[in-house]
């Protein structure tokens, strides 16, 4: 089985904690094929950053489609996933959702715990989309700056684990997310500091792509995920062109 792990940031070297987190877990013969945006910012953190991803997740997805057996949209905010959902035949994960549906099966009401105090609006509004509102208990993140994306989860580790007990503390979270892509892996190296389950979200979205190959889903043709009907773009990505066209590869 081979998943693709779509980056929609340019950082490779969170692409890079992203497999390796994700591998953890993996079974054996899946295969986690890395992939990094070629344009747009190094972490998303604002709308307009996720409107950029949303177009290079669809991108990168369209270049490997064919090839892969399911794909993880790998940043937390899962830009571009609805999308992807009506384009694609295959099964597409979003890191934020899969994280939100596996912390429902171990609690009530979860907490989210992330390194940016510029995320915290798009993530509730993320939250919003999935449904999940009435089961978040809080978004807690840094106040404070950091000085590599790649290295946050180790130089703001204390901070990040002092968040998740407040978060367990004050908002009565029963089960703690660890949010955004540069804190993967992280979830597994804390966990007896916190005295809640901590999720990390590609090894969410690991596990869940799996199922879902297994499981073997068809392709919606009626309801609002139906892929749309053909039409002509202009300075698209070719595969991407070619999909949104019905030009089907041979």
């Amino acid at each position: 089985m081979k998943i693709l792990v779509a980056n929609p940031n340019t950082s490779t070297a969170v692409t890079d904690l992203l497999v390796a987190a994700g591998q953890r877990v993996a079974s054996p013969g899946t295969e986690l094929v890395p992939m990094t945006a070629s344009r747009g910012v190094p972490y998303i953190a604002t709308r307009a950053e996720a409107a950029i991803g949303s177009a290079m997740a669809l991108e990168m997805l369209a270049e490997r489609r064919g090839i892969m057996d399911a794909a993880i949209v790998a940043a937390f905010g899962d830009p571009g996933l609805g999308g992807a959902r009506e384009l694609f035949d295959f099964p597409v994960v979003g890191m934020a959702e899969a994280a939100m549906l596996v912390a429902c099966t171990l609690g009530r009401r979860f907490g989210i715990v992330s390194f940016s105090r510029s995320l915290e609006p798009w993530f509730a509004e993320i939250v919003d989309w999935h449904g999940m509102t009435g089961r978040c208990a809080a978004i807690r993140t840094l106040d404070e700056g950091f000085r590599s994306i790649s290295e946050v989860q180790h130089e703001k580790e204390a901070v990040l684990v002092d968040l998740a007990l407040k978060t367990v503390a004050d908002d009565k979270a029963d089960v703690i997310i660890l949010a955004g892509a540069p804190l993967a892996g992280m979830a597994q190296r804390i966990r007896e500091r916190v005295p809640v389950p901590l999720v990390d979200g590609i090894q969410a979205a690991v596990t869940m792509a799996e199922g879902l190959v297994r499981l073997a889903p068809r392709k919606a043709t009626a309801g609002t995920f139906r892929r749309p009907g053909p039409k002509d773009s202009k300075g698209l990505a070719a595969p991407l062109a070619d999909l949104i066209a019905h030009r089907e590869k041979a």
